[in-house]
């Protein structure tokens, strides 16, 4: 189900603020992963905000929906998002990546109320994401369980071994996402090790396949609500079409940018283009939402 344009519009500003939030965490932190932590704002946007039964009320309630946030350096905007929500101390993100801080470069989950797994260790989170499904299952429970995954990590055979098991073991209630930014550490994703045809592989795993602009907050959510209803016996994988860096010009597809630090003028440089990109945004919205 479409957004209607308020809810949309509503959406856009959000992503807008995390990701100003984000580079001023960079800044504090002395350096963090922007580039992909941008690429993913949209889709965590939607999932914290609109898609997922996950609050400050409920994120220790048995019945909660679960994310887990496999491409683990994205922990530079997931921390923003926890203190947005009300579950972890806004006062302490200056001290992310310090130490003595709660917040590591790869966020702990022993540390982080509200935070499903410890990832950055690449590969292994539709495993967990897996077994919290099938726990589910299991249990008769209803909850979702979700998995960001980072394309450069799908170079991680883990990740084809846990795709096996969930087309063998028809887990419909787990849903896979991966950020498509085709960029890693250390190159473009097709320069490093080729995974096209992508969407084939996750096909020939027995997925059925739903591609979108991972920039557009309202097509992320029909493809979210989509694999909800799933009523067949495959999972369904979401590929988001991204950029690393997006919103940003002097970061935007750009993958040196995976890892980075920012001085003031730039972090000033960051702000003027998130306000241009948030004003074509919202206007998007406006023209295309009902």
């Amino acid at each position: 189900m479409a957004l209607t344009k308020e809810q949309w519009i509503s959406l856009e500003k959000k992503a807008s603020s995390l990701r100003r939030k984000t580079a001023e965490v960079c800044v504090w932190a002395k350096g963090a992963h922007i580039g992909g932590a941008y690429s993913s704002a949209d889709v965590l946007t939607a999932l914290y905000y609109y898609v997922m039964n996950f609050n400050k009320d409920n994120y220790l309630d048995e019945d909660r929906d679960r994310l887990i946030i496999s491409k683990g350096h994205a922990g530079v905007i997931t921390a923003p998002i926890l203190a947005d929500l009300g579950i972890v101390d806004e006062a302490l993100l200056p001290t992310y990546n310090h130490t003595g801080s709660p917040f590591g470069v790869h966020l702990d989950k022993r540390k982080v109320p509200g935070l499903e797994a410890s990832t950055g260790s690449l590969g292994h989170g539709l495993s967990i994401g897996l077994g919290l499904a099938m726990a589910a299952k299991l249990r008769n429970k209803k909850y979702f369980t979700y998995v960001l995954l980072g394309d450069g990590e799908c170079d991680e055979g883990s990740v084809w071994e846990a795709a096996m098991s969930v087309s063998h073991f028809k887990v419909t209630n787990l849903i896979t996402i991966v950020d498509r930014n085709q960029c890693m550490i250390d190159g473009r994703t097709e320069d490093v090790m080729s995974l096209e045809p992508f969407a084939d592989k996750w096909r020939a795993f027995g997925f059925d396949v739903l591609e979108v602009d991972g920039h557009n907050i309202n097509e992320i959510v029909i493809a979210l609500e989509k694999a909800k209803a799933n009523t067949s016996d495959k999972p369904i994988v979401i590929i988001l079409n991204t950029f690393k860096g997006e919103g940003v010009g002097f970061m935007r597809d750009n993958y040196k940018w995976h890892y980075g630090t920012l001085d003031e003028a730039q972090l000033q440089e960051v702000f003027r283009d998130l306000d241009a990109y948030e004003k074509v945004r919202i206007a998007r919205a406006e023209k295309e939402g009902k």
